[in-house]
């Protein structure tokens, strides 16, 4: 598959792009005036690693993270359910996990706040092209941070916030949003947005429909990797990543058992 430059998306039309190894100063510390500033009224996404390690993080289940801390906005352009972080209930909406001291998650603070001042999106799949991740510059007027610091290149500053390993486990999760089924404005019907946000977000409640029903006896899975999606959060995140390109788009990744082929 080959992979070709794309415009930008529309919400980030007018921001400067950045290639990986183009340079921008930034630093953000108690030192830096608008220190927090950035961490209230602001629209924070959630990937699924996100969700995942926040919910540990904090003791909870995913289904109990999803329900304290997350909204589920539903408007006509989304094409697959989003999950937002809820900001707090008092007047200057600030996010319930910062404090004086800065974030109180911060090792397992979401995407989105560890690439901050940069931003990046997948462009729309195109057949027959792999989509290249597009990285932006946010030069927000409230932000002090690009004022110092050190030079940073993109590919300097995704090593240096941790997301490289984060990026390999939810490769998974970009070949489902930007798959070639989307192509034409398709998308998925209620059940499906279903089956795309329990497997993706709610692993707790996906871990439940894998072992506590039927689902091991009707596909090939072996003993191996199924102990190993038993003890291991990431494990069973790659899997729901696989079984979803079987279930949404019919992709031949799983193996139905012979007797559930013969009785579907």
């Amino acid at each position: 598959m080959s992979t070709v430059p794309s415009p930008a998306p529309p919400e980030l039309a007018g921001r400067r792009q950045m290639s990986g190894d183009e340079r921008f100063r930034f630093a953000c510390d108690p030192s830096v005036p608008c220190f927090t500033r950035c961490c209230a009224d602001v629209n924070v996404v959630l990937t699924p690693v996100d969700v995942l390690r926040l919910a540990r993080r904090l003791g909870l289940t995913t289904t109990e993270f999803l329900a304290r801390h997350a909204l589920v906005p539903i408007t006509k352009e989304l094409q697959l359910p989003v999950v937002m972080l809820r900001m707090g209930e008092d007047e200057g909406r600030r996010c319930p996990f910062v404090g004086e001291g800065g974030c109180g998650v911060y090792e397992d603070r979401p995407w989105s706040c560890r690439m901050y001042p940069v931003a990046m999106a997948l462009p729309p799949a195109r057949a027959g092209f792999e989509p290249r991740p597009l990285y932006f510059l946010l030069e927000d007027g409230f932000c002090r941070g690009g004022e110092g610091g050190r030079a940073w290149s993109v590919d300097e500053w995704r090593r240096d916030q941790g997301v490289l390993g984060r990026e390999e486990l939810e490769s998974g999760f970009r070949d489902i949003v930007s798959h070639p089924w989307f192509i034409g404005g398709r998308r998925l019907d209620p059940k499906r947005c279903e089956i795309f946000f329990t497997a993706c977000y709610d692993l707790d409640r996906f871990r439940a429909f894998v072992f506590e029903s039927t689902f091991l006896e009707r596909f090939e899975l072996d003993a191996g990797t199924v102990e190993r999606m038993r003890e291991d959060d990431e494990e069973l995140l790659r899997f729901g990543f696989r079984w979803l390109r079987f279930a949404l788009f019919g992709e031949p990744v799983l193996v139905p058992r012979a007797a559930s082929r013969r009785t579907a």
